[in-house]
């Protein structure tokens, strides 16, 4: 074992290098976050910050226990505290500030509960289940960087005991040990892997796919407990450049559409273990030289200050503008790195560094530091929640009442400039204007592959509609169900499931070919080729990314193919097949922009020619009834030649991005309503 003497001396000793890679990691992130353009993978490094986190406590907590043969518990976890917490804390309530000022009043609800699972410490077990897109959300939370704080915080959580544990198991022995640590890696790196392409967010957000990462800077910590290797030094310094290669590469070459953590976060997580690892005896041509210098060692010290403003400052200031007006790469730059650096020295200056070893805690017992920060959390809890009940009623205003919509469609539209007072549904009500398969479970996420057994309308009625295919079938239910009703006799069966569409392609989900989707639908296609219904209604989201299509023109042919095998197999077992055309996405939420615009909402609409994918859609015709398809394209009621209002008389079309409300879908109704029965074989407007 190795003596007091030299692990008090290697304790002691400062990292220039590690110092160093902490600014090479907020860098990356920070490029990341302002858009620039050739750094597309800088989101590893926080991949960087993991290593770098494992190595420094598990190095510390194996010197307390060569030195003193335990681990206090509950110093180290006030230590923890002291370092992470106050700065933390500070930057979450001033965000919860800046939100309730600046946030849309229909998007703020949704940012304080964000806040609310920072403040209990599991903001990235919240993320996962919100099913969030780390490399791609269109509408990111002011607290969606401080994942990765959870990741670590419940990592030194746990850690500790299990660490002692192992040093328990096999009897000191350090061999052992590092092999120890060694399995744990591999398992978590493993299940990684394996559930990246099955469920990406709880990959991504989660301690256990994450934990390998820190136990990466453990192996490193171990390894080098008794001291640095002792290998000829243009070894070490190949081994160093080689390492920081390894982690500027992958920021290189990976983008938002890289699989991501999966095999793909060996490279940095293997690159900053060996920048550790060989800079342990600062050799000079090795890359400790360039970590060491001045400017490197100064955002390396305020890294941890600097990560928590500039996300929070970019998403602030975006949502302040609106997100119908995005920030230049300029003012990104700007905003998210110049204006950064000096509020983070000053966190540092003011919070970071002085609450590490408060003069009112210096001296007393750890004790004192947990039950304060236990009462400190309590407090912010309530706070939050009555904020998020407070942000949940608030009356987000409207102009004066207009006339109500017709009750046959009407193209064009009469688009309403403003929010007004009779506005259905309510804008503070809006994301509850869904399909009944939302709420009763028969609209499935991505892990669920069985076949749905759920019937609407007549249960016992001898005409059959089955709705098929993603969100974008479901939107239409209402429409289905409102003629069902109607006509009376009809029972509807529904199948649809997130992000899957009726076509027969392989699409990605989150930058991997979802194949829960293939399963899914081949089955619901046996069972409705088994027992077909009369009438099949699909529409399908015109946005999906197609696995294994390296252009515009072999996508739109898969597409095409696609349609034509669903449509056809449905046709040959008797199926009459409805297609729908795809609706308007925004790449803002009409409801949200409309919320900040009450008075005038013509800056929420869209475009026409960007809201809707005309060649999708011409495509998706061709196709549908080259197979013996119908095909309706309701558009023209809800757009006009040029433009797609977000107010249609006094009714809001859009609950999100990309899906009407349903009360709009029932609107639409009577235009729907002699195709619906030409294809059942009903006179429209009698009995069947």
């Amino acid at each position: 074992m190795t003596s007091v003497e030299t692990v008090s001396r290697t304790r002691r000793e400062f990292r220039t290098d590690v110092q160093g890679l902490r600014a090479v990691a907020v860098g990356l992130v920070l490029l990341y976050h302002a858009g620039v353009p050739f750094l597309t993978g800088g989101y590893v490094g926080v991949d960087v910050f993991f290593v770098i986190s494992g190595f420094l406590i598990s190095s510390h907590l194996m010197e307390s226990l060569e030195r003193d043969g335990r681990i206090r518990f509950a110093d180290f976890y006030a230590r923890r505290i002291r370092r992470i917490l106050p700065a933390s804390l500070v930057v979450a309530v001033l965000t919860a500030i800046a939100a309730i000022i600046f946030y849309p009043p229909l998007a703020l609800e949704g940012v304080l509960r964000d806040a609310l699972a920072t403040i209990l410490y599991v903001p990235n077990i919240w993320f996962a289940i919100q099913d969030t897109d780390y490399l791609a959300d269109h509408a990111a939370s002011p607290y969606q960087h401080y994942w990765s704080l959870g990741v670590e915080e419940q990592f030194y959580l746990v850690w500790p005991l299990i660490l002692l544990l192992l040093v328990f198991l096999v009897r000191r022995r350090r061999a052992l040990i590092v092999g120890g640590i060694a399995v744990l890696a591999v398992a978590s790196l493993l299940s990684g892997v394996l559930l990246t392409p099955i469920d990406q967010p709880s990959a991504f957000f989660l301690l256990p796919t994450r934990a390998w990462e820190l136990l990466a800077g453990g192996l490193v910590g171990a390894v080098l407990l008794r001291g640095a290797l002792r290998l000829p030094g243009w070894i070490e310094a190949v081994g160093g450049w080689v390492g920081l290669a390894m982690i500027v590469g992958a920021a290189l070459l990976y983008d938002d559409s890289t699989v991501f953590p999966g095999a793909a976060a060996l490279l940095p997580v293997l690159g900053t273990a060996l920048v550790i690892l060989f800079g342990a005896r600062g050799r000079a041509m090795g890359p400790t030289g360039v970590l060491s210098l001045g400017p490197m060692q100064f955002v390396g010290l305020i890294s941890y200050s600097l990560y928590l403003v500039h996300w929070p400052l970019l998403i602030v200031t975006q949502a302040a503008v609106g997100d119908q007006n995005p920030l230049s790469l300029a003012v990104k730059v700007f905003v998210g790195i110049v204006i950064a650096l000096p509020l983070a020295w000053m966190l540092f200056r003011f919070i970071e560094s002085p609450l590490r070893r408060p003069r009112v805690l210096v001296g007393r017992p750890a004790r004192v530091t947990l039950w304060g920060t236990l009462a400190l959390t309590l407090v912010l809890v309530a706070g939050t929640l009555g904020a998020v009940q407070w942000a949940a009623t608030r009356d987000v205003g409207t102009g004066d009442a207009v006339a109500v919509a017709p009750d046959f469609p009407v193209s064009p539209p009469n688009g309403t400039p403003f929010v007004p007072r009779n506005i259905t549904p309510q804008l503070e009500a809006v994301a509850d204007d869904i399909p009944p398969m939302h709420r009763d479970g028969c609209h499935y996420d991505a892990k669920r592959e069985d076949v749905q057994d759920c019937h609407y309308a007549d249960l016992d009625g001898t005409r059959t509609i089955a709705v098929f295919g993603d969100s974008h079938s479901a939107q239409w239910f209402p429409a289905v169900e409102e003629f069902a009703d109607d006509e009376g006799g009809i029972r509807i069966d529904t199948y649809t499931k997130s992000s899957c569409p009726a076509a027969d392609v392989t699409v990605l989900d989150k930058g991997v070919p979802y194949t829960s989707c293939d399963r899914w639908r081949d089955a619901v296609l046996e069972a409705l080729v088994a027992d077909p219904p009369d009438l099949v209604v699909i529409s399908n989201y015109a946005n999906l990314a197609l696995a294994g299509v390296a252009d515009q023109e072999s996508r739109s042919r898969a597409w095409r193919d696609g349609v034509e095998r669903t449509v056809g197999r449905l046709r040959d077992a008797g199926s009459e097949v409805l297609v729908i055309a795809d609706t308007p996405r925004f790449a803002v939420s009409p409801a949200i922009c409309a919320s900040s615009n009450v008075l005038d909402v013509t800056p929420c609409a869209g475009e026409r020619a960007e809201v809707l994918d005309a060649d999708f859609a011409a495509q998706e015709h061709a196709a549908a009834e080259a197979a013996g398809a119908v095909y309706v394209d309701l558009n023209d009621y809800i757009c006009t030649q040029d433009s797609c209002p977000v107010i249609i008389d006094n009714m809001l079309v859009y609950f999100d991005v990309n899906h009407l409300t349903a009360t709009v879908v029932s609107y639409l109704e009577p235009a729907l309503e002699p195709t619906f029965a030409s294809l059942l074989g009903i006179d429209a407007g009698t009995d069947p």
